[in-house]
C-alpha cells in the first residue's frame, strides 16, 4: 500500500511543478522575446532492497522552446529582432554573461544600452555605453550607430557592435531568471553572420491555445493521483477492518 501512496504522491508532486511551468509560459505570452520553458516528467524506480519496487515521477524544466516568434514593425531606431538562431549577450547582476532575445533597448541615465529588463547589453568585451543626446540607430550587422543633432549633414558614426552570439552546437539551459546560460558560467561564441532586424520586435513564442490545453491536462493529471490516494486510503481503512474481523 505504501508503493502505491508513494508513487502518486510523487505524480501529484510533478504535475504541481507542471502546472507552475505552464502557468509561468501562459503569464508570458506576450513578452518580448520570451522562450517557452520544457517540462518533462522521468518515472525513477529506486533501487536496494524492499525499496526497488518503489517508483516516484520527477519533473524538471529541461530546456527551452527556441523557436522563432511572430516579428512585429514597430519604427523605434532601438528596437531589434533577431535573425535565426543569434542570441543577444547581456551582463547579468551577477557580472557573469547570460543571453536573450529580448530586443527592445533603450539608453540609461548614464549612458548605458540596457534591454527591456534592464540588463546592460554587451559589446566587445564590455558593456555599451553610448554618447548621451545622440541620434542612435542600430544596423543589420548589430553595429550602434551615432549621430550629432548638432551636424545634422554628417553620416552617423560607428560607436559600439552588439554581441551577437550562435548557440549552435552548445549547451545552453533558461535559468530560473528566465535568461539562458551556458552551465558552469561558460560563454557562446561571437557570431558574425548574425543579422537582426531594425525597428522591429520578435514576440513571445508562446502558443495561447496549446498553453491552456496543457494547463487543462496538468490539473487533471493532478485530480487523477489524488484519486488513487483517496483510493489507498480506502483500501487501508478496509484492510484494517478485516484485520479486526479475523481478531
Amino acid at each position: 500500500m505504501d508503493r502505491l501512496i508513494y508513487t502518486a504522491l510523487t505524480g501529484m508532486n510533478a504535475a504541481m511543478d507542471r502546472q507552475r511551468v505552464v502557468a509561468n509560459n501562459l503569464a508570458n505570452a506576450s513578452t518580448t522575446g520570451f522562450r517557452a520553458e520544457e517540462f518533462a516528467v522521468t518515472p525513477v524506480t529506486l533501487r536496494g532492497g524492499q525499496i526497488e519496487t518503489r517508483s516516484m515521477a520527477q519533473g524538471a524544466v529541461h530546456g527551452a522552446n527556441m523557436a522563432t516568434g511572430t516579428v512585429r514593425h514597430t519604427g523605434q531606431p532601438l528596437d531589434v529582432a533577431l535573425v535565426g538562431n543569434a542570441l543577444l549577450a547581456l551582463q547579468a547582476a551577477d557580472g557573469g554573461e547570460v543571453y536573450s532575445r529580448r530586443g527592445d533597448l533603450r539608453v540609461a541615465a548614464s549612458g548605458v544600452l540596457e534591454n527591456g529588463d534592464g540588463l546592460p547589453v554587451l559589446g566587445e568585451g564590455a558593456p555599451i555605453t553610448v554618447p548621451l543626446g545622440s541620434e542612435l540607430s542600430i544596423a543589420e550587422d548589430g553595429a550602434v550607430l551615432a549621430r550629432d543633432p548638432a551636424t545634422p549633414d554628417l553620416p552617423p558614426q560607428e560607436v559600439a557592435r552588439l554581441r551577437l552570439v550562435d548557440p549552435t552546437g552548445s549547451a545552453v539551459l533558461k535559468d530560473i531568471d528566465g535568461f539562458l546560460r551556458v552551465p558552469g558560467g561558460g560563454v557562446l561564441p561571437d557570431d558574425p553572420t548574425a543579422r537582426l532586424v531594425s525597428g522591429s520586435l520578435e514576440g513571445s513564442n508562446v502558443d495561447t491555445a496549446t498553453t491552456l490545453v496543457q494547463m487543462v491536462e496538468a490539473q487533471r493529471a493532478f485530480e487523477q493521483r489524488a484519486r488513487i490516494l483517496s483510493t489507498a486510503d480506502e483500501l487501508g481503512q478496509s484492510g484494517a477492518r478485516l484485520m479486526s474481523l479475523r481478531g
